[in-house]
């Protein structure tokens, strides 16, 4: 199981996605106190949805819940993704601890 905290610090949300690898899909759920991304919780991702950004299955979901363009949700469910499915390392990120916008 995979677990990130996203604080999008902007609309002022914290949410917690945990990602669990099934099979062929990665199954998602998302604690949060926002309505738009509270409507992609239980996701049920497709391995092969992973490795397009234009046809990809979570883009598809946050379009679909109305979230906007800046929403940070739909690249946290990606990166678990990634991570539950091994295509990116759990020690990597660990050390890195987070990835971060700064507004100058």
């Amino acid at each position: 199981m995979t677990e990130v905290t996203v604080k999008s610090n902007v609309c002022g949300f914290t949410h917690k996605v945990c990602g669990n690898m099934e099979g062929d899909r990665i199954v998602i759920d998302i604690d949060t106190p926002c309505e738009k991304v509270r409507k992609m919780s239980n996701l049920e991702v497709p391995m092969m949805d992973l490795f397009d950004i234009k046809e990809n299955y979570v883009m598809q979901k946050a379009q679909e819940a109305k979230c906007s363009v800046t929403c940070l949700i739909p690249s946290a469910v990606l990166h678990v993704c990634c991570l539950e499915a091994g295509l990116m390392s759990k020690s990597l990120v660990k050390n890195a601890e987070d990835v971060r916008i700064e507004f100058d």
